[in-house]
């Protein structure tokens, strides 16, 4: 059998520029005629099973005994193990950066999420994504911007919802990102792109409070919301030194990723989404490969490769579901993205109780979220809304 050299060749450009889309009047007609359309969803991982939640746990270094260890969740009052609610990540990422604008890249920045229902065992997770609107905006980081907003449901296999999320994504076209970001970048904050010299003890005490994270766990001793104050502030939790494992991680963890074949296909379909590396022999690589290579990160701006976005906002799901333990029940999770994450940029994630009330006689406590680099820069401010045991109001079962 014999091929064209158009039937051969799947479209994507050579070399590491990367396809240079423009927000332009006829884009953004385009992008308004799919505002509030129903978007085709992405199929990952679609089943909640011990393996695809050690998985994600193991990605996001969760160690939550209530979602790994199955002798100790069957004595809970779930009787088996529970899913974190962030594992809907493992279905689709909610307002990524995947429709609309060709060419012109996107940045995940920030996402809601609603929560209904807990994720069991055999529990198997369907999405609906409808796209809300757009905002046209000036960035300092690349000039022109757009901001695209997105709501997506999940439901189980009953159809009962599980959460609904809004989701939204920054788009910025890649050359003014490049030459703004060499103006407006300010090495204090990012090392220029250089890893960060940690000292010894300043190391150790990323890694002891990792290592030690399951001493600090609530598990099975209930938190009441009566013994909740204002004030209280939650036991801190360390993600990093960021390294390209931990990328790596994330990525099996929510089952993304595509080889060969079946990138290929994908890269005739959606052209604008890869390019042709030099070197790696021509094969073709994914432009969101700028959060594992710094070459690739360098062409949207940023001076170093980057975690993902969702990837920080499960981190800090983490630090809730750590701190209300398993009679807890996590209603609300927010996270803005603010600023890169580097490679070698650790993340320290904190909360403070903001709130505590009763809402129709739910015992609800809201707490800020704060996540901070080891230059004490704030990269993802959130919150969360957490309905607590009462010792007076009876529980829900």
């Amino acid at each position: 059998m014999t091929t064209t050299d158009s039937e051969a060749a799947p479209g994507p450009p050579s070399g590491l520029d990367l396809p240079e889309g423009r927000i332009t009047p006829e884009a953004l007609d385009d992008l308004r005629r799919i505002t509030g359309l129903q978007m085709r969803p992405e199929r990952y991982i679609r089943e909640a099973t011990i393996d695809t939640v050690t998985n994600f746990c193991n990605g996001i270094g969760d160690l939550n005994p209530l979602h790994r260890d199955e002798e100790y969740a069957k004595w809970t009052r779930y009787g088996g193990l529970l899913a974190p609610g962030c594992f809907l990540y493992a279905r689709t990422w909610p307002g990524r950066t995947r429709f609309g604008l060709p060419g012109v890249h996107g940045f995940h920045a920030g996402n809601d999420f609603r929560f209904e229902r807990e994720i069991r065992l055999g529990d198997r997770i369907d999405s609906v994504e409808r796209m809300l609107g757009f905002e046209e905006k000036e960035s300092r980081f690349s000039g022109k911007l757009v901001i695209i907003h997105v709501e997506t449901t999940f439901t189980n296999q009953r159809g009962e919802l599980i959460a609904s999320v809004r989701g939204w994504n920054t788009r910025h076209e890649r050359a003014a990102a490049r030459e703004r970001g060499k103006e407006t970048r300010d090495d204090s904050v990012t090392g220029g792109g250089r890893a960060y010299d940690y000292g010894a003890e300043e190391l150790y005490e990323i890694e002891q409070a990792q290592y030690s994270e399951d001493e600090r766990i609530r598990g099975g001793e209930t938190r009441y919301w009566e013994d909740v104050k204002v004030g209280d502030e939650l036991d801190a939790i360390a993600r990093g030194p960021l390294t390209t494992s931990d990328v790596t991680a994330w990525l099996v963890g929510t089952g993304r990723g595509r080889a060969h074949g079946a990138a290929l296909k994908e890269a005739r379909r959606h052209p604008g989404h890869y390019f042709r590396n030099p070197e790696a022999g021509q094969g073709l690589e994914y432009t969101g490969m700028g959060h594992q290579l710094r070459e690739v990160a360098a062409q949207v701006g940023v001076p170093g490769a980057y975690d993902f976005g969702p990837q920080r906002i499960s981190w800090a799901g983490t630090l809730i579901e750590n701190w209300m333990g398993d009679d807890g029940f996590l209603k609300r999770l927010r996270g803005e993205l603010r600023g890169f994450n580097l490679m070698g940029d650790t993340t320290w994630l904190r909360g403070t109780v903001t709130r505590t009330y009763l809402d129709n006689d739910e015992p609800l406590v809201d707490i800020e979220i704060r996540g901070e680099n080891q230059r004490g820069r704030l990269t993802l401010p959130g919150l969360a809304t957490v309905r607590l045991p009462s010792k007076r109001v009876p529980a829900e079962l």
